[in-house]
């Protein structure tokens, strides 16, 4: 009676090659390697030219970017740019958002350095929230300048909030 193939040496070692090789192809696959070094460029295409078209956009400081700087506070900084570009926040609300134990719980050196590094149009994310309120809340002038600059709100300056108020269409 012959064995079945399954139990033959050569079957396994055939089987160990391939293994081998598709593991071993998997890590170095050319292809890949250029689609995905593709998508960043075209990803970092796309991001240069919404800065270039979007002004207010927040944008790092160059220090920002120092291999020194902990990973801890890049990625602060990371999350307050989102909150000032997605959500048009405040300086102050942000940093209230790093540290919050419900928020992002950076702690408060991480989130200083964000805040600290951060450059964004305060005033204009000030006038969007305004905007928004107006139009979604329909909000007078003054419950407006009160939402803004409410420690229990969205926490803009005075000079934020005033400016919002006196450019709202």
């Amino acid at each position: 009676m012959k064995k079945p193939f399954y139990k033959k040496w050569w079957f396994w070692v055939i089987i160990v090659v391939l293994v081998i090789g598709a593991l071993g192809s998997k890590n170095n696959d050319p292809a890949k390697t250029a689609t995905t070094d593709s998508k960043t460029t075209d990803t970092k295409a796309v991001t240069t030219t919404a800065n270039t078209e979007k002004k207010e956009k927040p944008k790092v400081k160059a220090e920002a970017k120092e291999e020194s700087v902990p990973r801890e506070y890049k990625a602060a900084l990371k999350k307050a740019e989102d909150y000032a570009e997605v959500m048009n926040m405040s300086k102050a609300g942000i940093y209230d958002q790093l540290t919050s134990e419900n928020g992002e719980n950076f702690d408060k050196k991480a989130a200083r350095y964000a805040i600290d590094n951060i450059v964004a149009d305060w005033k204009a994310n000030a006038l969007k929230k305004a905007q928004s309120y107006a139009e979604t809340m329909n909000m007078s002038n003054s419950a407006i300048y009160d939402q803004l600059i409410s420690e229990h709100g969205e926490k803009f300056t005075k000079e934020e909030a005033k400016y919002a108020i006196d450019n709202l269409k």
